[in-house]
This record gives structure tokens, sequence and C-alpha cells, in this order.
């Protein structure tokens, strides 16, 4: 695909998605887009086939691209979309590639309370929006104000948080619109409270399995029970399917733990929904995105 002479960011062919998912596997996207910066963005989606079909990822840790790999675009956000600025009425704005550690060390250096839990969250602000993220009870669209979209012709949205309908790591967006940034209003702190962002991590750590390649949490916790407390009760903690295993040290966490491949996680995961639905007649779902072709 050939760039016109007006885009500034790099686009590369058959990029593999491993090097950028934090299960460290998966296939290539035909095509791998990153933007020099928002507006750069809007240039390349004005200019893009609206036939081709378009991915965007963030930081990759919530997502499974299977071992065939995905057709069309993924558009990386990552660091490229990074505005991260104090607005005059005491808001946030952050745009989608910011980290949402980068966010919640940015409002302790401003006084802010409340964004402490996304220091928590291994990812971007594009996918917290997206998928309503949460941490240590806390969940990222209590604190927004207003989000802004694109969509496939580039143009930009923007819209009240009241005016999405948002629910547990549920958030719901229009067809082939991408959330680009949000405003967020969060509390000032009194002199009297401290950031929790240090025993937080430390919490964080002591009961996941962190350094090992994991998307975080797999399944969303079904209503007045836990994923992990359900899967420990199936006897899989430490179950393998080739190179993926049920983590030792928190049973909603599967881990890459020898060269496994999308496939070896993809069935660990058909597995665990299998054995619960048998034992409790509880259907999990996956907090993962799966995305791509199998093999």
């Amino acid at each position: 695909m050939a760039l016109q002479s007006t885009i500034r960011g790099q686009i590369s062919n058959n990029e593999p998605m491993r090097k950028h998912c934090s299960w460290r596997t998966g296939g290539k996207a035909e095509l791998y887009f990153e933007p020099a910066d928002k507006q750069d963005l809007v240039l390349f989606l004005n200019e893009t086939s609206k036939d081709i079909p378009l991915t965007w990822i963030g930081l990759g840790s919530n997502l499974l691209v299977r071992d065939g790999g995905v057709k069309g675009i993924v558009i990386s956000t990552l660091g490229k979309l990074n505005k991260l600025s104090m607005l005059e009425n005491g808001c946030v704005y952050a745009e989608s590639g910011v980290t949402s550690a980068k966010l919640a060390r940015f409002c302790q250096q401003h006084n802010l309370d409340g964004a402490d839990f996304m220091a928590g969250i291994p990812g971007t602000v594009g996918g917290a929006l997206a998928m309503n993220a949460g941490a240590f009870g806390f969940e990222t669209w209590q604190f927004v104000e207003s989000a802004e979209t694109l969509n496939r012709q580039g143009e930009m949205i923007n819209r009240l948080a009241s005016e999405f309908e948002v629910a547990y790591r549920s958030v719901g967006l229009p067809v082939d619109e991408w959330f680009s940034a949000a405003v967020f209003n969060f509390p000032v702190k009194t002199n009297s409270i401290e950031s929790n962002i240090k025993p937080l991590l430390a919490k964080r750590n002591a009961s996941q399995p962190i350094g090992l390649p994991s998307c975080g949490s797999v399944f969303k916790n079904p209503k007045h029970d836990f994923a992990a407390r359900l899967i420990e009760a199936c006897g899989l903690k430490g179950f393998c399917i080739g190179g993926a295993c049920v983590s030792e040290k928190h049973a909603n966490f599967i881990i890459n733990k020898d060269n496994a491949s999308a496939s070896d996680i993809e069935d660990l995961i058909e597995k665990i929904k299998e054995d619960i639905k048998q034992k409790f007649d509880i259907e999990l779902h996956t907090e993962v995105r799966i995305i791509g072709d199998s093999l």
C-alpha cells in the first residue's frame, strides 16, 4: 500500500504481531500502520479504502492474534496518540495511545485522586475506554467526562460519557468507530491523602504472575463470583495445553510458558469454559479480545 506524501507515519507489510502483544505469540498483520500523531491518523483514515478491514490496538495486553494473522490494516496508537494535559477546568485530556500507568502518574503529579488504580492496568487509555478496564474496585468510565472517537472517514466525534452504554468490561461503540481520546474528571486530593500507586502495585505483584507473558485476566467475573475461584475449583491451576498454562499464582491468568501458539492459548480458553460449564453450569465470557484467522 502506497502512502501519500502527506502521511508521516510508518507502514509495514507482514508485521509479526507477537512483537506487539503481551502474550508474545500470534500471526502476522497483512499491513501495520503507526501514525505520527492523531492528525496523521486522520489523514490516513481519510485516504484509506473503505473496503480494507481495520483493527486498532494499543499495548496489545488484552489481545490474542490467531496464528493465521490479521487481514487488512492493524493501526497501533501506542505512544503515537500521546497527548496528555490538564485542561483549564481541572479535567485531564488523554489521547488513546497514552498508557494507563502514565495517566495514573500524571494525576499523582497534579494532585488528583482516583486514578491510582490505572497504574495496575497494563494497557493504554484507548483500550481502557474500549473495555471499561478496571482494577482494585474501580472502573475507567467512573471518571470519564467525555470521549472522542474517529470513524473510517477520519471524522472526529465528541460525545458525553452519558451517551455511551457502559457496563462491566463493556462499552457500546458504533461500528467503524474507535476511541482516540477522552476527558477525565478526577477529584482534587486533600493534603491528607497519599498516593496508593506503590501499595496497589505491590498487591498486584504479589497475586499475579508478573514478568511472564500473559494478557492479564482472561475471563470476566460472573455475577456474584470470581472466575479465578471457579477455575481453581475445577483443578485447572497449572494445567497446560502445548506451551500455554493456567498460572499457578492466579487461575484467571494464562501464561505463555513454553513458546505457546495462539491456538494453544485459545484451546486452553475453550477447555476452561467447558469445564466450568460442566461443573457449575456457568458460562464464562472472555475479557481478552481474539482476532485474526486460524491456520
